[in-house]
C-alpha cells in the first residue's frame, strides 16, 4: 500500500482508526527551520473529533509528540517523526462490519485487494489517517510562510444546497474560525448548522464543498507536463476521505464562456506582470502566475448512516447493515484543515523543485 506523497517534501503516514496510534514521518524539510510541538497542534486541534455538536463525539485531544528530526528547536534536516496517540477508540462498535461490508467504505474494496482489512472503524481508510497529513502540513504552512510570505486559508463554501457568498481576495481566518462550521458568510453558517444538525436527528448526512485561496505564491512554480500544479492539487485533495470533486479557477463553470470571455488579460501593475482577472485560478500552463491560486474541492455526504442498508457478507450472502459506531453528520468544518495542509504539501514541494532547478530567488520583475 502506497502511504507516501511528495518528491523532494516528502511524508509518509501510519496508523489505523482504532490502533495504538497514528503519525507521519517528514523526510526533506529544509534544516533551521524554528519549529515545536505548539506550531503544530493548532492545526490538529482544527481537525480533531469532539470539537463542536456537528461533528463526531468521538474524544480525542490528538496531542503531538516529536520524536526525531528537531534539536534545539531547530529542525535538522533529517526526518521528523510525529505522533499522535489514539485515546477513544471502540473498537467493539464495529464488530458486525467483521463480516459485513459498509456501503459506499472501503470495506470491499480493501477485502478485494488485500485479502484481508482491518474492521474497526475502516483501519487504514478511516479520515483519522489525516492527523499525519494536517501535521505535516503545518510544517509546511509555516516554511510557505517564513520563506515565501505564503499565506493558505481554506473555509466552507456550501453545505448541501445552502452557499455562501465569500470573496476569495478578502476573506480572511477570523471569519472563518468565527463559528463552528467554518463559513465566513455570518448570514449562511447559521442555516448550514442547521442544516446538518437536521442531518444527525434524521439518521442522516450531507456533503458540501470546501474553497481554498494560496496568497503570496510567486510565479514559476509548477513543473509540465505531468506535474502541473493544478494536476498535484487535484490529486493532493482527491486523495482526502469523501472527496469526490476538484475545479480550480473557473473551474467547470468555463464551459459556459468563450475564448474572449474566459481569457485572463495582463497589465503591469507595480512594476509586476499581474492579470486583470483570475478566471485561471492562479495557474497557467501548468504554473503559478503569481495572482492568487483559487479552488473548490467537493465532499460527498459521510458513508455512514443511521439506517438500514443493503449489503453482502463476506461469504457473498444478501443482507442488510444499520451503520453504528461515531462519525460526522458533515466532513465539511474537520475538512477545512485538510485541504490547507494538502495544499501546503504540494506547494512546499513546487518551491523546492523550483529551487532546486533555478538556484536564485525566484524574479517578479520584468523591465
Amino acid at each position: 500500500m502506497s502511504s507516501i506523497f511528495g518528491h523532494l517534501f516528502r511524508l509518509a503516514t501510519w496508523g489505523e482508526s482504532h490502533g495504538g496510534g497514528v503519525g507521519v514521518v517528514v523526510d526533506g524539510c529544509p534544516p533551521l527551520l524554528p519549529l515545536s510541538a505548539a506550531d503544530i497542534q493548532p492545526d490538529l486541534d482544527r481537525r480533531r473529533p469532539g470539537q463542536s455538536a456537528i461533528v463526531t463525539p468521538r474524544k480525542e485531544s490528538d496531542t503531538v509528540e516529536i520524536l526525531s528530526g528537531v534539536f534545539e528547536g531547530r529542525t535538522l534536516g533529517t526526518p521528523i517523526s510525529l505522533w499522535v496517540k489514539n485515546q477513544d477508540a471502540r473498537p467493539e462498535a464495529y464488530a458486525e462490519m467483521a463480516t459485513k461490508f459498509r456501503p459506499s467504505h472501503a470495506d470491499y474494496t480493501y477485502q478485494a485487494k488485500y485479502g484481508v482489512r482491518d474492521w474497526q472503524g475502516g483501519g487504514r481508510s478511516s479520515a483519522r489517517e489525516t492527523v499525519g497529513r494536517v501535521a505535516a502540513g503545518a510544517i509546511a504552512k509555516k516554511w510557505l510562510r517564513l520563506q515565501h510570505g505564503v499565506e493558505i486559508l481554506a473555509y466552507v463554501r456550501q453545505v448541501h444546497r445552502l452557499r455562501a457568498e465569500v470573496d476569495p481576495d478578502s476573506v480572511q481566518a477570523s471569519a472563518v474560525e468565527a463559528n463552528i462550521v467554518r463559513c465566513p458568510d455570518a448570514s449562511a453558517a447559521p442555516r448550514m448548522i442547521r442544516r446538518i444538525e437536521k442531518a444527525r436527528r434524521e439518521g442522516d448526512t450531507v456533503g458540501g464543498i470546501v474553497e481554498a485561496v494560496v496568497r503570496g505564491a510567486p510565479p514559476g512554480w509548477g513543473e509540465p507536463v505531468f506535474d502541473r500544479l493544478e494536476a498535484d492539487l487535484a490529486k493532493g485533495m482527491l486523495s482526502l476521505p469523501a472527496s469526490k470533486g476538484f475545479e480550480i479557477g473557473s473551474g467547470f463553470d468555463c464551459v459556459t464562456m468563450t475564448g474572449r470571455e474566459h481569457n485572463d488579460a495582463f497589465r503591469m501593475r507595480g512594476g509586476r506582470v499581474r492579470t486583470t482577472t483570475n478566471r485561471s485560478g492562479g495557474v497557467q500552463g501548468g504554473i503559478s502566475n503569481g495572482e492568487p491560486i483559487v479552488f473548490r474541492v467537493a465532499f460527498k455526504p459521510v458513508a455512514t448512516v443511521m439506517h438500514e442498508q443493503d449489503t453482502v457478507d463476506r461469504r457473498g450472502r444478501n443482507t442488510t447493515l444499520k451503520g453504528r459506531g461515531r462519525h460526522d453528520p458533515c466532513v465539511l468544518p474537520r475538512a477545512v484543515p485538510l485541504v490547507e495542509a494538502m495544499t501546503a504539501l504540494v506547494l512546499i514541494d513546487h518551491a523546492l523543485r523550483q529551487r532546486a532547478i533555478s538556484g536564485t530567488p525566484l524574479v517578479q520583475r520584468v523591465d
